[in-house]
This record gives structure tokens, sequence and C-alpha cells, in this order.
């Protein structure tokens, strides 16, 4: 008489995916504050060698960077006590040379940020402090009505 070891393996199997799917469901409220970075404001300490370098943008907030990163970045955009977006300035000369950038961070204080959304924005004549034709790439960490809302007023 042989033993039928079939329904065991299936009862193994249905206890492992509710399992996992117990597990997706726990992490699940955890993945969702990833996704809506707004309702976890990043509070500003400003890392390591990193020093403010503009006064307010509009719709960025203030600029800061490590000296030793710049022109390219990244460079983190703050406003009122919180982060706003991560920042490159990638120069025109170099997209059209082919160049390729790789690795390009998105971490503050050793962890990964929630990027909401990115603009590109092309520079033709530049801006102060980088004067030559470039891109320069916002990742935010707020939605896009927050970051449109930064006027730097009084």
């Amino acid at each position: 008489m042989r033993c039928d070891a079939r329904p065991i393996f299936d009862r193994a199997a249905l206890l492992s995916v509710g399992l996992a799917l117990g597990a997706l469901l726990a992490v699940r409220p955890a993945l969702a504050s990833l996704q809506r970075p707004s309702t976890l404001p990043l509070a500003w300490v400003a890392p390591e060698g990193v020093v403010q370098i503009s006064g307010c943008v509009p719709t960025m907030g203030e600029h800061w960077a490590k000296p030793a990163d710049l022109p390219q970045g990244p460079l983190y955009t703050v406003h009122q006590g919180r982060l706003i977006a991560i920042e490159y300035m990638l120069t025109q000369a170099d997209f059209a040379a082919g160049k390729s950038w790789h690795d390009l961070t998105f971490r503050y204080w050793g962890q990964q940020l929630p990027i909401e959304h990115a603009d590109v924005d092309f520079e033709p004549q530049g801006h102060e402090g980088f004067e030559v034709p470039h891109y320069d790439l916002h990742f935010y960490v707020v939605g896009h009505a927050e970051d449109r809302e930064i006027t730097c007023q009084p």
C-alpha cells in the first residue's frame, strides 16, 4: 500500500501562501506611507559637510550641498525645516557628448528617499552658481501641489 503525501504538501503550500499574504498585509501600511512622503515630513538636519548655498528659490526652497559635490550634486532643497527634493545638475554639453551617469544617490542620512515625482528643467543660460547650459533634475519627496506652494514669501 502506497501513502499519498499530496495532502500534506497541499496543506504546507496553503500554509506558506497564507503566511506570505499575512506578512504582505502586515507591511502594507509601511509601504503605503512610503508612497505618500508628504505624510512623513522629513525634518532637515544637514549631513556632515553639507552647507547652505542659496536662499529660498520658488517651488524648491533653500539649496544645500557639499561644496566638493558641486556642480553636479546631489543638492538638497529645503523649506521650513523640511527636505523637499534632491537635485542633480547635468550639463547640456555632457548630454550631447553622450556621457552617462551611474549610481546617482537618493539617500538622506543613509535612508532611501521615497521619491514622489521628478521635474527636469532646462536652463539654456544656466543660473547663479552654475552659469552654463544644463538640466536641473529635481526629485521631490513631497507632492507636486505642495512644492508649487513654495513661494518664498516672508
